[in-house]
């Protein structure tokens, strides 16, 4: 019906807008809706490693889950193993569903999240759960290690 149209146009505005705005891009920019409708639902959900729920993820089991809703691909593992399936990317190839992997405080790969746009990436954050962070924010610059492409 045209009611439910609307609804959906408005949803959509809404999400082209607010993510136009945390990502400080134009929201044209923001055309995979079901990318941002995705990361809508679970923002702010609380980190807990191990889970796997809105009630507490870690952010393998949360680009997990994104993939397999976005993408319909069938990622698996830690953050380490996706980082071993992935083909390398340098930074500035990233591109919209394309992930990143920091080690923090380890030799290995500890923590995964999925870039978006304008240096920005999404990620199960350990202190504000699900979060869109920029790379180049000290913290996450220091731990950057690379980025990963995955044939979706």
């Amino acid at each position: 019906s045209s009611k439910e149209k609307t609804k959906t146009t408005s949803t959509t505005n809404k999400l082209k807008n607010k993510y136009g705005e945390l990502l400080g891009v134009d929201e044209k920019k923001i055309d995979n809706n079901t990318l941002y409708a995705f990361i809508d639902e679970w923002y702010g959900a609380p980190y807990k490693y191990g889970g796997k729920t809105k009630q507490g993820i870690d952010c393998s089991a949360f680009v997990i889950q994104l993939y397999q809703s976005v993408y319909s691909s069938g990622l698996q593992g830690t953050a380490e193993s996706i980082c071993n399936q992935s083909k390398q990317i340098s930074k500035d190839q990233l591109i919209e569903g394309d992930l990143v992997f920091f080690k923090i405080e380890s030799d290995k790969v500890s923590h995964i999240g999925v870039y978006l746009q304008n240096n920005k990436f999404v990620h199960a954050s350990t202190k504000k759960g699900i979060h869109i962070d920029d790379l180049d924010e000290p913290y996450y610059k220091k731990y950057f290690y690379k980025g990963g492409r995955i044939k979706k």
